[in-house]
């Protein structure tokens, strides 16, 4: 199982800082090259770049929280976040085409199961 890990690229964990320019600041975002990566596509999904999308989730981070003591942290969260819904997307396609990836997907039709019955009255 580790070799999926152990084996990937160095240069994917390889940091690369960046300056970005939040409401008229300049501030260095360091991070990982697929930290990077993975923002890249998720501002080319929205319609955005890099930059923008930095903006964007810095206003919402703010306005949702007040503050964010850990800026790049935050990124690296919001990442693993976008790839495990990306994950949790493609195994419930797999579930809707009758091939489950995973022991999980075989909770999925247990709970579809148990609602029905309680929607049904049973």
């Amino acid at each position: 199982m580790c070799e999926i890990y152990v084996k990937a690229d160095p240069i994917h964990y390889e940091l690369r800082t960046r300056s970005i320019r939040i409401h008229g600041v300049v501030t260095s975002i360091r991070l990982e090259n697929m930290s990077w990566d993975v923002l890249a596509k998720i501002a080319l999904k929205d319609g955005l770049t890099t930059n923008q999308l930095i903006c964007q989730l810095y206003d919402e981070v703010i306005r949702q929280q007040g503050k964010v003591s850990n800026f790049c942290s935050f990124l690296r969260v919001s990442c693993m976040r976008y790839l495990s819904n990306v994950a949790g997307q493609d195994e419930k396609e797999a579930i809707l085409q009758g091939k489950p990836d995973s022991k999980a997907a075989a909770v999925v039709p247990m709970v579809a199961g148990t609602i029905l019955r309680k929607v049904a009255g049973g």
